[in-house]
């Protein structure tokens, strides 16, 4: 049995990383990239995913994200899914090119639309994710996370600048519209 982990939420300047793990129990028709699927579309395979599998899905908020890093707060969501899937499955997937210095975590690129377990997780993520920047949104109406759920547009970049940052935001992420490229930039991992 295989637990496909992928996430959601590593390149947004605010609101949380959202990383998901699946085992599938049953199949489960129209799973891929959930980049690749129409927002109606991945409520309807979200739901379909929760009935037919185990899955644990870690948020991590942006404050903990700029004390502690993006490749602590991925290594460790992964580890709390393994905690919390090894009793169902024998192997461990991620998407992207790296495995984390993790042992029993074997890497693919592109597994999120090459393996179902993989899709599923990101269809996990990217709803889970985005269910809760819509629900915050209107804590924050200035910034219109609804509209770009936390991604550096130029709307959400003239946002921040006319309000400043809220504590969703990740004040590690610097931004060249800003003036901050040069800041401590946050460096991507691939």
């Amino acid at each position: 049995m295989l637990c496909g982990i992928d996430e959601a939420g590593r390149g947004p300047i605010a609101g949380p990383l959202v990383v998901a793990g699946v085992v599938l129990i049953n199949e489960i028709d129209g799973l891929n990239d959930s980049k690749q699927l129409s927002e109606k579309k991945r409520e309807l395979l979200f739901d379909k995913i929760i009935e037919n599998s185990n899955y644990h899905i870690v948020f991590t908020n942006a404050k903990t994200i700029d004390e502690k890093g993006l490749s602590f707060c991925l290594k460790n969501s992964i580890l709390e899914i393994i905690d919390n899937l090894k009793k169902f499955c024998d192997e461990f997937l991620m998407d992207g090119n790296t495995s984390f210095g993790i042992d029993i975590l074997t890497h693919k690129i592109k597994a999120d639309a090459t393996i179902k377990e993989v899709s599923a997780a990101s269809i996990l993520a990217k709803v889970s994710r985005d269910r809760y920047m819509n629900e915050i949104a209107s804590n924050y109406k200035e910034y219109e996370f609804q509209k770009h759920k936390g991604y550096g547009t130029k709307a959400h970049v003239e946002a921040i600048k006319k309000y400043g940052r809220s504590d969703e935001h990740r004040y590690s992420f610097k931004l060249k519209a800003l003036g901050e490229e040069n800041i401590g930039v946050q460096k991507s991992l691939f």
